[in-house]
């Protein structure tokens, strides 16, 4: 899964900003073990992975902020 755009996140509904989610939450724990058991190639995609889903979070606060007002 490549870096998700943040116009693209604010395109999602909410089930879909869960479901990425959980699926990267998935992804980060995969690529973990891959890491300890050193099969991992590309370490900065568990930075990318951290960070997006970070930025889903942040987008769904908004926007669960902004229906509130």
């Amino acid at each position: 899964m490549a870096e998700m755009k943040t116009a693209d996140i604010r395109a999602m509904s909410e089930d879909q900003m869960d479901d990425a989610i959980l699926n990267l939450k998935k992804e980060r724990f995969n690529l973990r073990f891959q890491r300890a058991t050193g099969q991992l190639e590309s370490t900065s995609r568990l930075r990318e992975a951290r960070r997006d889903i970070a930025r889903i979070k942040t987008i769904a606060a908004q926007k669960r902020a902004g229906k509130t007002k």
